[in-house]
């Protein structure tokens, strides 16, 4: 049975969804505020974290930044009435999903089992690993280690790093990346997925042999001098 953390300051919409994913077969662990999701966070150890933005004491962008920093591979869904577009590109620059209020209860049930799922399938015995350069990114671990430092990745900066590893010195569209790996050219995943880039990038900058160009209006290219 799969360990949920759920954090939300308004107790009835609270106890309504406990009661939902429960019978749903999950075990869920509630938390009142963002001070108190940390503190049950430490003491539960959750397969996935579902946090509101707004919260008492510490909101859930911090919160979820302090989950990622201590388990980088912590799945993390916003479940929010935050809803314009700042909101939605800070949230999945950390999280794994982001979910706007009013919604579906039964895709939200829908999309917790995906996550779990694409965990299962890449768990610690999946023992994928690239060279690149100076580093070595291991798909299954989601860890990118270099020379002095090892980075944690989340699952799609992972998929997103594996994907241009495949398609190493060639070019591949921005489109073709969003659809061949998340299923969609979603306005929100193509400005989370320029994050990712940016975030590469800086892990990759101790390496001058590696480059990760972006194409003016078609895609990015990762390119490996031997």
């Amino acid at each position: 049975m799969s360990r949920l953390l759920l954090v939300e300051d308004e107790r009835d919409f609270r106890n309504l969804l406990t009661s939902f994913l429960q019978m749903q077969n999950f075990d869920v662990i509630t938390a009142e505020d963002g001070e108190d999701g940390w503190n049950k966070y430490k003491t539960s150890r959750p397969d996935l974290c579902i946090l509101d933005i707004m919260l008492p004491k510490k909101d859930g962008f911090s919160l979820a930044s302090d989950i990622k920093k201590d388990n980088p591979d912590m799945w993390i869904v916003f479940l929010t009435a935050r809803n314009l577009k700042e909101d939605r590109l800070k949230g999945l620059a950390i999280a794994d999903d982001y979910i706007c209020k009013p919604f579906e209860i039964e895709e939200l049930v829908q999309r917790i089992q995906n996550l779990l799922n694409r965990k299962a399938k890449i768990g610690p015995n999946d023992l994928n690993e690239f060279i690149i350069g100076k580093f070595i990114f291991n798909f299954g671990s989601l860890k990118l280690k270099g020379p002095d430092q090892v980075h944690g990745l989340t699952l799609r900066e992972a998929e997103l790093l594996k994907y241009l590893i495949e398609h190493l010195n060639q070019t591949v569209k921005r489109e073709n990346i969003l659809s061949d790996l998340w299923g969609n050219n979603d306005y929100f995943l193509g400005r989370s997925m320029d994050v990712f880039i940016s975030r590469l990038r800086k892990y990759f900058q101790s390496d001058p042999s590696i480059n990760l160009e972006t194409i003016r209006r078609v895609g990015y290219i990762l390119k490996v001098v031997e």
